[in-house]
């Protein structure tokens, strides 16, 4: 049965060293004109918050998971999985921000398990409105670069764990050099 074509982002899954997988609040700055969906990947902000991130970026903090903040329209307080454009609101954003955290996230081309230790960088920083998730997915092309993650395996998820063809679910974590709790300079 060939895999789905259906990226959701970077999706948390276990912790490596058996640790408890849990968030970190950080700022949104107000009026931040870019939206930011739940499995997307945010970096570091010299002025202590976060933005979603860009390929190559190496300032990575972690992966969104939604935010709390009071809605500028109604003032009611209000949870969302996504960061809407431009909401002129101060907000706490949840991050898995853990650099020991494995992620689950889809191959845009044939992921195998001869893959397993290289680097990928991830690609797409869109998502879906309407849930909140995000369609990032680990760029197979970036393969042995040294990119923003490290392939350790492939998903046991049935849907998505046939190797050698399109879509394959791999299991990944942030490579050490692009993880900002892991780097030795300053943001």
């Amino acid at each position: 049965m060939a895999n789905k074509d259906a990226a959701f982002g970077f999706k948390p899954v276990r912790h490596l060293t058996g640790g408890q997988v849990r968030t970190e609040e950080y700022k949104i700055a107000s009026g931040y004109a870019e939206d930011i969906f739940t499995g997307s990947i945010v970096h570091a902000l010299a002025a202590g918050g976060i933005e979603a991130a860009a390929v190559g970026d190496v300032q990575n903090v972690g992966v969104f998971a939604g935010c709390f903040y009071d809605d500028p329209t109604t003032s009611k307080p209000t949870y969302s999985a996504l960061w809407p454009t431009g909401t002129a609101a101060d907000a706490v954003a949840y991050v898995y921000a853990d650099p020991f955290i494995v992620y689950e996230a889809q191959h845009d081309g044939t992921g195998t398990s001869a893959m397993n230790f290289s680097g990928f960088d991830f690609i797409g920083v869109a998502g879906n409105a309407k849930t909140g998730t995000s369609t990032s997915e680990l760029d197979t092309t970036s393969s042995g670069t040294s990119g923003n993650f490290k392939q350790i395996g492939i998903s046991k998820d049935p849907d998505n764990s046939d190797e050698a063809t399109d879509n394959a679910n791999a299991y990944v974590v942030f490579n050490a050099d692009e993880h900002v709790y892991n780097l030795t300079t300053a943001i």
